[in-house]
């Protein structure tokens, strides 16, 4: 089944799956209020996000900036 970015985006939020893009600089982390009551106590909770490129230009020199942005993704099995 071929879809695009929308409907991909789309089918994750009517399953649940994931919340829609947001800008991290802007808006913040999306975090539960407990997940920041514990962080503020000293825990360390691990918050994922996925990055979204908007060319192929992006997404080369955030790879050459962000080591994790490849070994995240290779040690997952992941080719990038």
């Amino acid at each position: 089944m071929s879809m695009t970015f929308d409907e991909w985006l789309q089918y994750g939020l009517s399953q649940g799956w994931n919340g829609p893009a947001v800008c991290v600089i802007h808006d913040g982390t999306p975090t539960t209020a407990e997940e920041d009551w514990g962080f503020d106590q000293g825990a360390d909770p691990c918050v994922h996000m996925i990055r979204l490129y908007e060319d192929e230009a992006t997404k080369l020199a955030v790879e050459e900036n962000h080591a994790p942005s490849v070994w995240r993704a290779t040690n997952s099995g992941y080719t990038v």
